[in-house]
C-alpha cells in the first residue's frame, strides 16, 4: 500500500509516494510532461515488497504551484531533498527523458547510498546538433493544448498505440504544468551540456532505449551519452518509442527486477 509524505524543498513541499520495504529502493523521476503516475504500470509489475518512491517534479502535477526556478539544478536539488528526507538506505535512481538528465546530475554528486542509475530514454549529457534554437522553440509549444499534446503522443512520443484511458491520462499530465516549467526544459534544459559533470558518476549505469524512439534514438545515446559515461550499458527495447514506462512497462519492470541479480549489485 502506497503512503504519501510531504517533503520540504525550496519554496514549499512535494508530495512523495512510497511503498515497500525491500531494497535497494527504486526512485522514479518522470519525463517533461509526465508525473508520478507515469510509473503506475511499472510499479504495478514489481514485487509488492519492492521499495519504490515517486513524486511530481517541480512545476508539474501536484507540484506545479511550487515557485521557480525550474532549472535542471533546481530539479536535482529537489530530488536530493526527497532522497535525504526518506532515509532510504541503498537506492537506485530511475530517470526517464528529462528525469534522466536530472538523475545524471544527482548521481554525479555521489550520494552515499546510491547503488545504481537506470536511464530510460534519457536526454543525453551533450545535446546533438539537431537540438537547435528553432527546434527548441517548436518543442516548447508541444503541450499548448489538448490537441497538440495528442498529436505529440500519437506521432512523436510513442511507437505503440496507447489504450484510450492511458492516453487520456498522459494528456492530462502533459497539461498539468506551470507555464514557466513548460518552457524551461525545451528552451534551456535540453540544451545544457553537462558532460564535465557526469564524468563523476561512479555507480553502475544501465541505459534503456526504445528501438523506434524518435526523440532519443539509440544511435543518439551511443554518440552523445556513452562517450561521457563510458561504463554505462545500453540495451534496446524492441518495437517501442520514447515513452517506455507507458509503452513497455513489462520490459522495464523486468529490467528493474533483474538489477539485484547482477554481479556487483
Amino acid at each position: 500500500m502506497e503512503s504519501t509524505r510531504a517533503v520540504r524543498v525550496a519554496g514549499g513541499t512535494v508530495e512523495v509516494r512510497s511503498k515497500g520495504c525491500t531494497g535497494p529502493a527504486l526512485v522514479f523521476v518522470h519525463y517533461w510532461g509526465g508525473s508520478a503516475a507515469t510509473w503506475d504500470g511499472v510499479v504495478g509489475r514489481l514485487p509488492a515488497e519492492q521499495a519504490t518512491v515517486r513524486y511530481d517534479q517541480r512545476g508539474w502535477g501536484t507540484s506545479r504551484a511550487l515557485p521557480g526556478p525550474y532549472t535542471l539544478d533546481q530539479l536535482a536539488d529537489d530530488l536530493s531533498c526527497v532522497v535525504e528526507a526518506l532515509r532510504l538506505g541503498p537506492f537506485v535512481l530511475v530517470g526517464h527523458s528529462m528525469g534522466g538528465k536530472v538523475s545524471q546530475l544527482v548521481a554525479a554528486r555521489r550520494p552515499t547510498e546510491l547503488a545504481g542509475l537506470v536511464l530510460v530514454a534519457p536526454a543525453p549529457p551533450r545535446p546533438p546538433a539537431a537540438v537547435t534554437l528553432e527546434f527548441r522553440e517548436g518543442l516548447s509549444h508541444t503541450y499548448d493544448s489538448p490537441e497538440s499534446a495528442e498529436q505529440a503522443l500519437d506521432h512523436v512520443l510513442t511507437a505503440v498505440p496507447l489504450p484510450d484511458a492511458l492516453r487520456a491520462a498522459a494528456v492530462r499530465d502533459n497539461l498539468a504544468v506551470h507555464p514557466e516549467a513548460l518552457r524551461e526544459w525545451p528552451l534551456r534544459g535540453i540544451a545544457a551540456d553537462i558532460t564535465d559533470t557526469v564524468r563523476a558518476i561512479d555507480v553502475p549505469v544501465t541505459v534503456l532505449a526504445g528501438e523506434n524512439d524518435a526523440v532519443e534514438p539509440p544511435h543518439v545515446l551511443r554518440e552523445h551519452l556513452l562517450p561521457h559515461i563510458p561504463h554505462a550499458q545500453l540495451h534496446t527495447v524492441p518495437g517501442v518509442g520514447h515513452l517506455l514506462p507507458l509503452e513497455a512497462p513489462d520490459a522495464l519492470a523486468a529490467e528493474l527486477r533483474s538489477l539485484s541479480t547482477r554481479p556487483g549489485s
